[in-house]
């Protein structure tokens, strides 16, 4: 009969493993962005410039796309002051990410300034996208196709050249795609059929990504916000101020969401401490309990 128990004294001392993972590292580089460059999408306000900010705190430089002229002022005042405290760098571009043309040109113009700084692109948190709520009975189809178009192929172009910059430059790196709650479970009390549809695509784009980049050292994740108090959350809720009871009714922790609560889970995915992460989806929702 053989034995199914592998003795503890005969277990090797090495495991092959440890030394390929970048985790074997201290913890206190483990969750560090430094030497590092991140390209940021929807930076121009929200929970994106927040994002921006706190990818400064972690020694990270940041890329901060928005199809905005410019920033908020008084957010990117902030981004300033962080910038001299950490000795960071920050950059700001207005850019469409549905302009592939445009991404191209401004992605290549600021991965050259990043590998002159010695900080090459080595992330990418695509947090750009737009919300309507309108019943689906009454959608417009240019409605649907813009939500789309903003969302998911936008979402798409701007991963795959960080992806290029990443292959041509032989760096690892880390993609996050800011998905939402809504990419699994049907809202009460707004209709938003095309903002849903999208980030769900963008969950079944963040896996089929990683399966495909995983080889080159690239790791694709999504972060899946719930209900979060932003200009354009404040928006729907002037509109229909009864929904916010109705959110706070599922809301298990007694409060909405902030963009602060998600910059702990991002700088995560963006770190060699979820080395071993790929493909995955961080739904950080506050415990809302949403589904119709």
């Amino acid at each position: 009969m053989t034995q199914s128990l592998v003795p503890d004294t005969t277990l090797p001392t090495e495991i092959p493993e440890s030394r390929q993972s970048a985790a074997n590292a201290p913890v206190s580089s483990l969750f560090s962005l430094s030497k590092r460059t991140v390209i940021v999408t929807g930076a121009g306000r929200g929970l994106g410039i927040v994002l921006a900010e706190a990818i400064l705190e972690s020694g990270g430089d940041v890329i901060c796309l928005d199809i905005l002229p410019a920033p908020s002022k008084d957010e990117w005042t902030r981004i300033e002051q962080t910038q001299k405290t950490s000795g960071t760098y920050c950059s700001y571009h207005q850019c469409d990410i549905t302009d592939e043309d445009a991404v191209t040109a401004t992605l290549t113009e600021a991965a050259k300034a990043a590998s002159k700084r010695g900080n090459p692109i080595r992330g990418l948190i695509s947090c750009a996208g737009i919300q309507q709520m309108l019943d689906a009975i009454d959608y417009p189809l240019d409605g649907f196709r813009r939500i789309l178009e903003v969302n998911v192929t936008g979402s798409f172009l701007i991963a795959k050249h960080t992806a290029r910059i990443l292959w041509d430059e032989g760096n690892s790196g880390s993609i996050v795609f800011i998905a939402s709650m809504s990419g699994q479970i049907a809202n009460r009390g707004i209709h938003c059929s095309a903002y849903n549809t999208s980030k769900a695509a963008v969950q079944q784009m963040s896996r089929s990504l990683a399966v495909e980049w995983g080889q080159y050292g690239i790791r694709v994740n999504t972060l899946s916000p719930g209900y979060i108090r932003t200009s354009m959350t404040d928006q729907l809720l002037a509109e229909k101020p009864e929904i916010e009871k109705l959110w706070m009714a599922g809301a298990l922790l007694g409060r909405l969401g902030a963009p602060e609560d998600f910059k702990a889970p991002a700088i995560y995915l963006l770190t060699d401490g979820s080395s071993f992460m790929t493909g995955a989806d961080l739904r950080v929702d506050g415990g809302h309990c949403a589904s119709a």
